[in-house]
């Protein structure tokens, strides 16, 4: 499966199939939330965090190429993320894009 943020792809002659997109919300548990409130305090990166927002685009990711090859696609073009806060320590990630096959 290719995956690309434009909405071609060079030397490919694309087929459109439709939306595919993939979503999780994800949370860190207290302990950490705790520690990473402290860490806001003296300021710096909010590891912890940024783990969590790694983990869920990876997850939004899988889940969108699992809805793609569903349809029968080559790749997903066009793709995006976008993320809100739900409440305090978790967040959606969403990712979206046109699931495209290969033409001859």
């Amino acid at each position: 499966m290719i995956l690309v943020n434009t909405d071609y792809i060079s030397g490919k002659q694309l087929e459109m199939l439709g939306l595919v997109k993939g979503s999780t919300i994800q949370s860190k548990h207290i302990g950490k939330d705790i520690s990473q409130s402290f860490k806001t305090l003296v300021g710096g990166e909010l590891k912890s965090y940024n783990e969590m927002m790694n983990e869920a685009r990876a997850l939004a990711t899988k889940r969108m190429v699992a809805e793609a090859e569903a349809l029968g696609a080559d790749a997903i073009v066009n793709i995006r993320y976008a993320s809100s806060a739900i409440m305090q320590g978790a967040a959606e990630v969403i990712a979206y894009g046109t699931a495209v096959k290969f033409t001859k």
